[in-house]
């Protein structure tokens, strides 16, 4: 058996039967042993798209997504997925290739120290060097990037490792180490003796606050997964909640430039209480928050929401504050009226209404200023952004992955003209490998994020090089294999959306739309 036929295995019965990728010659062995096992490999256009998509495939099982690249510049095109893989708390293990460890020191062909390029955006970066430790290796990968707070590792398996023979592997499965919930005690006294306490949750635990009850606590919970932090538009007016709480109680969330560092000015009456999951945020938030800082746990932040909601209730009722942080939370800003102009906005609300009737739908939005407004005017049981990095981009990735992990829902894409440029050609990997789904593009022909900065910051005469064309998006896509549809009325764009799904194939709704700065409040 060789190292490669090993890694397949572990894969396998590690419960991982989908892989996103894009060949090179270090990793064909791998390709080679997918092929007994039957796992499936979606074989994309460009390495950061595959990782992407592995990332989105994650955010909806719930288990790490696996994405395999070549070495040299594939592992260097997949670095940005890492990093928004990491500020989104998602588990991924990235699988590259590497030369071969006989040639260490000679120059051999890409030969780089690619764990020391991806350590600093990743939990754990390894390279194997005997084909006896593959399948060691890789169910540690897998744990890591899953216990604790969730995020990427980085599996460097040089070629001739992999082309080794190898001991044949005991049937394996992962096995997590128990996840701590130290601190949990003081945490629930703490909470239950607050006025004003306010639970504010990382990424990772954003995509399942649904399940997480902390209403029955009558402590209000808000979920931050954005780099806008409670500025983001799906939070409403949430800010407000930020001058009043008199107890905040960080779940894997991060004390960063998203939380204001947690600055006095920005939380006047706060006292903290953090439990993360990375030593590394623990000791950031004793650096941020100095004396206000109660308790620092190191510690499982799910496995500590999860003891909270199970818990049997503390201390007093705040039904008027939880009712308060709810009518933030919920504030919106109505889509001005704008004579029949297809804006942002609009664009928005149609989508929505669309998404109404959709079957278990997913939405993703990515990208500047129509991000925001996807962000704040669409909804769905399950909804991925573009993340706390700022990283636009991977929306189209995030839904092959998304539609891979769940065939059964409607999987919906908004983003801005600006943001469908990094990795359109991933409409022929969808096409070719049947992954439907529906894109909407605002196409207001410029970038309009840097576009609406440079206007503000440097008056309106002193806007420049961030004006795109009215290209044909929709004909691009069907050119790939697509449904392309062009929508340039409001009247049009329901039409385009029943269009699209009935379709059955990957879909490109082009709007020509006039765009807004993004909601403010």
């Amino acid at each position: 058996m060789r190292g490669a036929d090993v890694l397949a295995q572990v894969l396998s019965e590690s419960g991982q039967d989908t892989v996103f990728s894009l060949s090179g010659n270090q990793i064909l062995p791998i390709f080679d042993a997918f092929l007994e096992p039957g796992i499936r490999l979606i074989h994309t256009r460009h390495e950061a798209a595959a990782a992407f998509m592995a990332e989105g495939h994650a955010q909806v099982t719930g288990k790490p997504g696996i994405a395999l690249v070549t070495a040299g510049s594939g592992l260097a095109n997949a670095l940005t997925p890492l990093i928004t893989a990491r500020a989104s708390q998602t588990p991924l293990v990235l699988l590259t290739g590497d030369s071969p460890v006989r040639d260490d020191g000679r120059g051999a062909f890409q030969e780089m120290p690619q764990t020391a390029i991806t350590a600093p955006v990743t939990k754990w970066s390894v390279r194997v060097e005997d084909s006896d430790e593959i399948a060691e290796i890789m169910l540690a990968a897998l744990d890591r990037a899953h216990e604790g707070q969730p995020g990427p590792v980085h599996v460097a398996l040089p070629v001739d490792i992999l082309e080794a023979k190898s001991i044949a592997p005991s049937p394996v499965s992962p096995h997590p180490q128990p996840e701590s919930t130290t601190g949990f005690d003081i945490l629930r006294e703490t909470l239950g003796s607050a006025d004003r306490p306010l639970i504010v949750l990382g990424p990772a635990l954003s995509r399942s606050q649904s399940s997480l009850e902390f209403g029955r606590l009558c402590a209000p919970a808000l979920a931050m997964e954005s780099p806008r932090g409670a500025n983001d538009p799906a939070l409403g007016r949430s800010k407000a909640a930020w001058r009043e709480a008199d107890l905040v109680v960080a779940l894997g969330k991060p004390i960063d430039f998203s939380v204001g560092f947690g600055a006095k000015p920005l939380w006047p009456n706060a006292r903290w209480i953090t439990v993360h999951g990375d030593s590394r945020e623990v000791d950031r938030a004793r650096r941020n928050l100095g004396d206000r800082l109660i308790e620092a746990f190191h510690s499982s932040p799910r496995r500590v929401a999860e003891a909270l909601v199970s818990a049997e209730r503390v201390g007093k009722r705040r039904d008027e504050w939880c009712d308060r942080v709810a009518r933030w939370r919920e504030a919106r800003i109505h889509a001005p009226d704008a004579g029949g102009v297809l804006t942002s906005p609009l664009v928005c609300s149609a989508v929505q209404a669309y998404l109404d009737g959709c079957r278990n739908p997913i939405v993703i939005c990515d990208g500047g200023e129509f991000g925001q407004w996807a962000q704040a005017l669409t909804n769905a049981p399950l909804r991925i952004i573009n993340g706390v990095s700022g990283t636009i981009g991977g929306g189209t990735c995030y839904a092959i992955g998304a539609k891979v992990a769940a065939p059964e829902s409607d999987v919906l894409v908004l983003m801005g003209d600006g943001t469908a440029g990094f990795h359109f050609l991933e409409f022929e990997t969808a096409a070719r490998e049947a992954i439907p789904f529906i894109a909407v593009i605002g196409n207001d022909q410029r970038w309009s994020a840097e576009h609406e900065l440079q206007r503000r910051n440097y008056g309106e005469d002193r806007t420049f090089a961030c004006t795109l064309s009215g290209a044909r998006y929709d004909l691009a896509a069907a050119a790939l294999g697509a449904f392309g549809a062009h929508v340039t009325r409001p009247e049009q764009l329901p039409q385009a959306l029943r269009d699209a799904r009935t379709s059955g194939r990957p879909a490109c709704i082009n709007v020509d739309m006039t765009g807004l700065p993004a909601p403010s409040f």
